[in-house]
């Protein structure tokens, strides 16, 4: 099984490598042709994306709604590809890029996962655009920075998640007197509770590693602090620190309180359990909200959420962007597409679906509910660190080789092994 998800993920990283020289494939899930004519596909505008899970269509679908309303002579098409945690999406997007049929636009993570394309040389400066559209003004400085590289913007941001949550099945804690644990210890003092009565504490999926990774990196924040959090992928703590050992010997206090199949579910099937009662927890970003509320539920009656424990106070930034890649077929459609990223209705729109907030600070959040609320405040008030498992922190291809490790800590539970592999994955591709 282990060697089976190695691969899934294989393709991505090696063409993070590979955009020096080389490809790679993937499985497209669903998609939506090219058209022969060259006429019909100068109307077209292909944008890429791996939402696809519950609560993630109703905020694309939103996006595009406002980008028809706009521009109704245009022709969008949705090319979402399903599965690996955005993993295939990547795999399939890198491929097309080298074969010199890049989409219009396409998703992709602010800091290291969008440096790869720009290093590349494989993306358009954004500078324009963002002074046509005054953007300089109205997006914060962790957004501008990772958008940014050699003075140059190269993408547009749609929203500003968050990490370190905690999601609960509000059901399950009130029938076993449980209040959501704000540490580490109440978090192995619960489980071991909820463990007693039959009901797995803690749902996670890591069919395409994303579950695992995030479950880690919370850990790790809650282990080190934010300080040296940041410090491990900014190079200012090494890679071989002890805080690094000691958030995995952690992260192996939580696993036997942990689903069994974790390894045959992505993130949403995970959600699932929690949804259905036979999980308690689930450590995942702020779209599990989008799945919960999808599914009828509501914040308070049916579902809680908690920073991960030991994490009250940081801020794990998630944020998701829309790039312009060269050589597409209808560059201005692309541009006209980012322009509505751009907007504050398309903002407002794609973030009340999605459940994670508006970068621009122009944004009205009236109407938003009482977790993204809290996420705007925390946003502008917590300690910001980034994502691992989503892209911001490390390099592709350090990221999927810590992923990688992750599943061997899993698995066999040897740390020893495990920081020989973060130690050899740092020499090979650094982190900073």
């Amino acid at each position: 099984m282990a060697q089976r998800r190695f691969a899934q993920v294989a393709g991505w990283s090696a063409l993070c490598l590979a955009l020096a020289g080389c490809g790679a494939a993937g499985q497209h899930v669903g998609p939506t042709p090219r058209p022969v004519s060259q006429a019909q596909a100068e109307q077209d505008v292909e944008i890429f994306s791996w939402w696809t899970a519950k609560g993630e269509t109703n905020a694309l679908n939103a996006l595009i709604s406002v980008f028809r309303s706009r521009y109704p002579r245009e022709h969008i098409v949705n090319e979402a590809v399903a599965g690996g945690g955005g993993d295939n999406a990547k795999a399939v997007l890198a491929s097309r890029i080298t074969a010199g049929d890049p989409p219009e636009t396409f998703q992709v993570h602010v800091g290291q996962e969008l440096m790869v394309w720009v290093k590349a040389g494989k993306m358009e400066p954004l500078d324009a655009l963002y002074r046509e559209l005054n953007l300089y003004k109205v997006l914060p400085k962790v957004v501008m920075d990772g958008v940014t590289y050699n003075g140059h913007v190269y993408a547009v941001p749609i929203d500003v998640e968050r990490g370190n949550v905690l999601w609960y099945n509000a059901r399950v804690l009130n029938k076993y007197g449980l209040k959501p644990p704000q540490t580490f210890d109440q978090l192995l003092a619960d489980c071991k509770v909820l463990k007693a009565h039959g009901v797995t504490p803690i749902a996670y999926g890591d069919r395409d590693q994303l579950g695992s990774v995030m479950l880690w990196e919370d850990v790790l924040l809650a282990t080190a602090g934010p300080k040296t959090y940041n410090g491990i992928w900014n190079g200012t703590v090494p890679i071989s620190s002890p805080v690094i050992r000691k958030a995995c010997d952690n992260f192996l206090q939580l696993l036997p309180y942990t689903n069994a199949d974790h390894a045959q579910l992505s993130w949403d099937g995970a959600c699932g359990l929690v949804a259905s009662g036979q999980a308690a927890f689930n450590a995942m970003g702020d779209w599990a909200k989008a799945y919960f509320v999808a599914s009828g539920w509501k914040e308070g009656r049916d579902f809680g959420w908690t920073p991960f424990p030991g994490t009250g106070g940081d801020f794990e930034y998630i944020i998701d962007t829309f790039g312009m890649p060269k050589g597409s077929k209808n560059p201005e459609g692309a541009l006209d597409f980012l322009r509505v990223v751009a907007s504050r209705e398309a903002e407002r729109q794609f973030n009340l679906w999605k459940g994670s907030i508006p970068p621009r600070t122009d944004v009205s959040l009236a109407g938003f509910d009482a977790y993204s609320q809290a996420s705007a405040a925390a946003f502008r008030k917590d300690a910001l660190v980034p994502s691992l498992a989503n892209g911001e922190a490390a390099n592709p291809a350090f990221e999927q080789a810590a992923a990688q490790a992750i599943t061997m800590l899993i698995n066999t539970g040897n740390v020893s092994q495990f920081m020989q592999l973060l130690k050899q994955a740092d020499l090979a591709n650094p982190v900073p």
